[in-house]
């Protein structure tokens, strides 16, 4: 009886876990590099949308597509808000490629590389 009701529990937890809403506290937020499109990129995100370089989107290898991140560039105290559209990156020690806009926002233009801490609204 007792196996039938973990059982129940557990058939309701799945599509909680796998569609992405059961995050422990802690891992609604992160750290490490981030990373722009190329001024010359244009094609299709993973998700099937059009990439839109005056759009606030961003690159996460994992979370789900329409992800909301809070990102705020530590140096400068500049933050922006994008929406997870893509797969990537796929460098080592990359969190992020974000969109153009958000690039701009965060004055990242000139530095590329820039590390920041993405909070997951």
């Amino acid at each position: 009886m007792l196996f039938r009701k973990l059982i129940i529990v557990g058939l309701f937890l799945v599509p909680d876990i796998l569609c992405g809403a059961a995050f422990a506290e802690s891992s609604r937020q992160f750290s490490g590099v981030a990373a722009f499109y190329s001024t010359n990129y244009s094609g299709r995100t993973a998700c099937g949308d059009r990439y839109d370089p005056t759009k606030f989107t961003a690159a996460h290898r994992s979370l789900p597509f329409g992800t909301r991140l809070r990102i705020t560039d530590p140096r400068s105290q500049r933050t922006v808000v994008v929406v997870v559209n893509d797969r990537g990156p796929f460098t080592k020690g990359r969190v992020l490629d974000l969109s153009l806009a958000a690039a701009k926002a965060l004055r990242m233009m000139d530095r590329g590389l820039v590390k920041v801490t993405a909070v997951i609204e």
